[in-house]
Formats: C-alpha cells, structure tokens, sequence
C-alpha cells in the first residue's frame, strides 16, 4: 500500500456522486426479485405520454449531435455511437433523471453481466460498493476474493481509480474502471478511518465465485453458520446447514452475516421462517402516503430445539437482505445481535425487462423493519456494539465473534 497526500483528494470526498451496488463492477447486493415484462400493461403509455410531453427538444437535439458532434480523435459521429446505443444513453438518463442511486437502466452488455453475477460468477476484484454520505463506498468485499486478500475493508471511501479520480463519475464508470480480466490489476485510491492520508491500494483482478456459506463447530458446543450472500441457491444451502446444526445436539447457534451485502428478499424470508412461527411479520414493503403496506410473514418453519440460544453478528458490511433477516430476529426476541451498525440499505428494487436483451432496476419501496422502523440510512443498530480495528483484520483477531462466544456460554 503507498500514502498518498490527503490533500490531493480532500476535493473529492465532498462531491456525490450516482451509485449502485455491485460486486467488482456490476449490481448484486439489493434484495430484489425478477418481474416478466408484461407488453399489455404498457400498450397506452407511448401515446398518453406523447399527449403531455413535447419531445421535439429531444429530437433537435439528436439532430443537433447527429450532424455536429466529432470524436476528440477527428472521428465522426457514426463510427463513436450508434443510433440504438442513442436510445439505451437516453434511457439510461431518464432513469438517472429521477435522482435515485439505486434505479438505472442495464443495456444488453450489462444487463448480461447481472444476471450472471447474481446467479454465478464473473472476473474483478470481489467487493459491492454503493453510495455513503455523497461518498463512493465499500459496502463489503467478499470473503477469500482479490479485494478481500488486499486489505480493503468495509467502510474504505473510493476517491480513486487507477489515478483517475472519482469526482463527477457516475457508478457506470466506476463499474467500467473496476471491472476487468482476471490478471490485470486496477489501483484503488482509498481514504479510511484512522488513517490521515489516503492509500493507493492494488488489486490484481481474478475470477470471483461468490461464495456463499460456511459452517464450523467452534469450542463450547457453539455452531457457527457463516452466511455470505442471499443469492439464487442460498436457500437450500442454509436450510442443509440448520438441518445439520439441529442434528448435532448443539444447543447454541451464531449467524454470522458481517460482510453479506444481501441478494434475494424471497432467500431472506425462506431463511426468517425457519426461526419465527407462522405469520409473524419478517419485514413491511412501504411503497409511499397513501399506498397499502405489503407485508411479508414467516411461513412457520420454525424448526430449531425449544431453547436454542442463537446471537447474530453484524456490521457496516450488512446490507439490505441482511438487515432484514438481522432486523426481524432482533425484534422477535430471536437472537441477540452482536457487531456495528448495519449498512442501512432500506430500499426495494425490482428488475423489469425492457426489451429481450436490456432491463431497468427500478426502486419501488422502501424496507421497514416488524416494528415499522425505517432501515434505510439508519441500518440496524446492534444490541452489543464491539469494534474490528483494521489491526484486527491484519492480525487475524475477532473481538465480535468472541463476544458472541461470550455471551453464548454465559447463557
């Protein structure tokens, strides 16, 4: 890692800048789930637009581009851009117009890499990052990837990529720049907690697998479950792991979700029901005044031994379906919670197909815990709050998950 003058980026700190969640480039960490394109529901909406919208700015204005505009390196128009990529750049900058950091629109390129991450794997560096305080944020970086053997941490500030500065790049570029081939390296500039001057930090690029769970029996009869994505098969991954913690006789359990930067919201209820009775509320869909709240409720699995003693272990790292399923054992006397603050992305996306090969992420609601509070911005707080110094993280210490063994044997 090499210091660089905190001067040099002072500047940047201060400016927001368009986000979104990604893993190494591309999109993953909202709780979000896919809606077939549905033609009929949208057959009137070109001509009752058309009747309140005068569009003729916005075709003097193709006009305009089409006949004016030369490439810095004396090219034309025609061969920078072409008419279908004008339309995907119009689109993408509607859904920008609406100011939300999490609505944007994917064409086919990247609405390709979206699917595939969210289901698979892809190549970068293994870390989501969103937006904090106007600020390009690491929301967490996955265990055992490129991101994570390098020493970025959750919470590190993004103020520079390959000596381009983040100042007035929207998360498309960030994605574009932070993306790349297994092998090559791309230098993340970083400001940190406790650090009075920013850190170039490299990063040699790799193929990420998002992992998703991992099980340990740690001393004191404690079952570990450690659970580091909502994704497409996490379901049954974590149902294999309770069944084998209810078969071991283990009469204490530890959820770990610190650095789970979420995934599906049907994977967080699936996994909510397994611990709450039938019908409790496992989190509230607000979708605005005036609008019904959807409630989602525990399907009533509620399987573990009468007696289990269970803390879950939190921090900055946890993000949206991880706070729910954090949000609603905390406040069904469930589990204790044990860490940091979560994230504190509150909101709902949806996935719907514009055409066969692009899609919009469009924010619909906003996540409210059982008890009606707001996750958005204020995260989830935990019951016993403990610090991770970054000396910590170099030394391999683990002062939360000790204190969940703590409290768990003292019970």
């Amino acid at each position: 890692m090499k210091e660089i003058s905190k001067n040099t980026i002072t500047v940047v700190v201060a400016v927001g800048l368009g986000v979104g969640m990604f893993f190494a480039g591309y999109s993953i960490g909202q709780a979000s789930y896919y809606t077939a394109y549905k033609p009929s529901t949208l057959a009137n909406t070109t001509s009752a637009v058309e009747d309140k919208v005068d569009f003729g700015p916005f075709w003097k204005a193709w006009t305009i581009l089409d006949e004016k505009f030369v490439a810095s390196n004396g090219a034309t128009s025609t061969a920078v851009i072409t008419d279908q990529e004008k339309v995907w750049g119009a689109i993408h900058g509607l859904a920008d117009a609406y100011g939300d950091p999490y609505t944007t629109f994917f064409p086919p390129v990247e609405s390709e890499f979206f699917e595939n991450e969210i289901n698979g794997n892809f190549e970068g560096v293994g870390i989501e990052i969103s937006i904090k305080d106007d600020v390009l944020t690491v929301v967490a970086p996955l265990k055992n990837t490129p991101a994570y053997h390098a020493g970025i941490l959750s919470g590190d500030r993004i103020v520079g990529i390959n000596d381009q500065s983040t100042l007035n790049m929207s998360i498309d570029e960030a994605i574009k720049n932070i993306r790349g081939e297994k092998g090559t390296t791309v230098v993340l500039t970083i400001i940190r907690e406790g650090k009075d001057e920013a850190i170039e930090v490299p990063v040699i690029r790799g193929v990420i697998d998002i992992p998703t769970i991992n099980t340990e029996v740690l001393d004191g009869g404690i079952y570990l479950i450690g659970l580091y994505n909502f994704s497409a098969h996490s379901t049954e991954l974590f149902e294999d792991a309770l069944r084998d913690f209810i078969d071991s006789g283990y009469g204490k359990l530890i959820l770990d979700l610190r650095g789970n930067p979420g995934g599906y919201l049907d994977a967080s209820i699936e996994m909510a029901s397994w611990f709450l009775p039938p019908g409790k509320i496992v989190v509230r869909e607000d979708y605005g005044e005036g609008k019904e709240q959807k409630i989602h409720r525990s399907k009533g699995y509620n399987s573990l031994p009468y007696g289990t003693e269970m803390v879950v272990l939190i921090n900055g790292g946890s993000a949206s379906a991880s706070e729910i399923l954090a949000g609603a054992l905390k406040e069904h006397g469930i589990a204790s919670t044990v860490g940091k603050r979560t994230f504190g992305k509150g909101s709902v996306q949806e996935v719907v197909r514009v055409t066969s090969d692009t899609s919009i992420k469009v924010t619909v609601a906003q996540w409210l815990t059982p008890e009606g509070l707001s996750i958005s911005g204020n995260g989830v707080e935990p019951d016993v709050e403990v610090d991770m110094s970054p000396e910590d993280y170099v030394n391999d210490l683990d002062p939360q998950l000790e204190k969940a063994i703590e409290l768990l044997l003292n019970k």
